[in-house]
């Protein structure tokens, strides 16, 4: 395992296209992180995939109820609606800016309504600041964001294969 500044808060994302790394931000977005780490350890984002992918905005993904694509509830048509068993999120949203490589979590109009889904950003949205919460940003593997398939939705879209804390990777 490559050496992290602070494993327990980094994420290692195993994609179709490369392996891409994210430096969590407890500091941040602690509720969000705590439950990135809880779904991550749980084995929910495995095989989720990059459902919405708008060439220089962003790679969305994490709808863990209907874009895991190894499980029977898999629904394409419904990919991007979905989240998790577990509650919604109360936001966090911070003055850190939306730029290349950023971590921030989806939502619905309701501020409040994050759950399992996040996406990356290609390049500079700064119009999200203080309206999205960022939890993270991309240490290694950028190039492998820049590779996802574009669309809305994707056809045939790339997934996570395997998502992990680092601290969990022996």
């Amino acid at each position: 395992m490559a050496d992290y500044a602070d494993p327990e808060n980094t994420l290692v994302i195993e994609t179709t296209k490369g392996n891409v790394v994210i430096a969590m931000r407890p500091d941040l977005a602690p509720g969000h992180v705590d439950h990135i780490k809880k779904l991550a350890r749980e084995g929910a984002y495995d095989g989720v995939v990059f459902h919405r992918v708008i060439d220089g905005f962003m790679a969305q993904t994490g709808d863990v109820k209907f874009g895991n694509s190894t499980t029977p509830d898999f629904n394409p048509s419904r990919t991007g609606t979905g989240g998790s068993q577990y509650p919604n999120i109360k936001q966090e949203f911070s003055a850190e800016p939306h730029v290349r490589g950023t971590a921030s979590m989806a939502r619905s109009q309701d501020p409040n309504s994050a759950n399992s889904q996040f996406f990356i950003c290609f390049g500079d949205a700064r119009f999200l600041d203080r309206q999205y919460t960022v939890w993270g940003k991309v240490i290694e593997g950028m190039e492998f964001v820049d590779q996802i398939k574009r669309g809305e939705p994707v056809t045939d879209p790339d997934k996570m294969v395997s998502v992990k804390v680092a601290a969990d990777i022996v």
